[in-house]
């Protein structure tokens, strides 16, 4: 199996610091948004796991050049642009990309590694949970770019959906890797 190792540039399998425990079926709406979001946090982590930095860089599903890397290069910036900059108006430039280069969030540079992106994501992580908390779902932010008006709700929903769709990116990914499925 090509990209494992046991070595320190692998990230780790429980070290991602997102819990992945599926949300229960009922309970309050906020919860139940949190909770799912952290579920499909924890998920692409758990994609990403084991690997080293050569299987994070794979771009294994031609003719595409996505990797997982890359996911967790853009979905880091996902979460800063909609809970930082749209829902508290914070003046901060993207990590990944620039206007002029709107998709090299997704290009992995040299010096980019497993580790070093798994903690910067996991920064990023923590930073938008207390930019959420104790804002009400209705509360809203205005788009930096459009102009438009989106809710706290918005964005939990947006962001789920977002991670949903780049975690079947990243199922086909990992299994092109090295075989592994499920998680």
């Amino acid at each position: 199996m090509t990209g494992m190792t046991t070595d320190e540039s692998t990230v780790p399998h429980e070290d991602h610091g997102v819990p992945r425990e599926e949300p229960e079926g009922t309970g309050p709406e906020r919860e139940m948004l949190e909770d799912w979001l952290d579920f499909h946090r924890a998920t692409l982590a758990e994609k990403c796991a084991g690997l080293d930095d050569a299987g994070l860089r794979e771009a294994s599903a031609p003719p595409s050049d996505l990797t997982l890397l890359g996911l967790m290069r853009h979905l880091t910036d996902v979460e800063r642009h909609w809970f930082r900059r749209v829902l508290a108006g914070e003046d901060i430039p993207p990590l990944y990309f620039t206007p002029e280069a709107p998709d090299d969030d997704f290009v992995v540079g040299e010096g980019d590694t497993g580790q070093g992106t798994l903690a910067v994501w996991r920064e990023e992580v923590a930073v938008v949970r207390k930019v959420a908390e104790g804002r009400a779902l209705e509360e809203t932010g205005i788009h930096p770019r459009q102009g438009t008006t989106h809710s706290l709700r918005w964005i939990y929903l947006h962001m789920i959906e977002e991670y949903a769709r780049h975690n079947g990116h990243a199922d086909l990914l990992r299994e092109r890797i090295d075989g592994v499925t499920g998680v």
